[in-house]
């Protein structure tokens, strides 16, 4: 998969990981698209590692299970962290 597709799927898993989560995250488009591309290289990583799975097509549906999957674990984690924070 090429550098901008794994861009746009980066951008979209993150997008389906913010709808998926109930609340409200911080974070505009940026982020989403930040967070949504190490998620999916997470996802991809887990996925090869666990279930000798890979981010090679773009139109597989494994791809996008891991890459959403992927963008939830590093949203709930940014959740985590950016919640912490309190404004002084």
């Amino acid at each position: 998969m090429g550098f901008f597709a794994f861009l746009i799927l980066g951008l979209i898993a993150g997008a389906i990981a913010k709808l998926i989560l109930p609340g409200k995250q911080r974070g505009g488009w940026f982020v989403t698209l930040l967070l949504g591309v190490v998620g999916a290289m997470l996802g991809g990583w887990l996925g090869g590692l666990l279930f000798n799975a890979s981010l090679d097509s773009f139109f597989a549906l494994s791809t996008w299970v891991l890459a959403v999957g992927g963008s939830l674990i590093v949203l709930l984690i940014y959740g985590l962290i950016a919640g912490r924070r309190t404004k002084a």
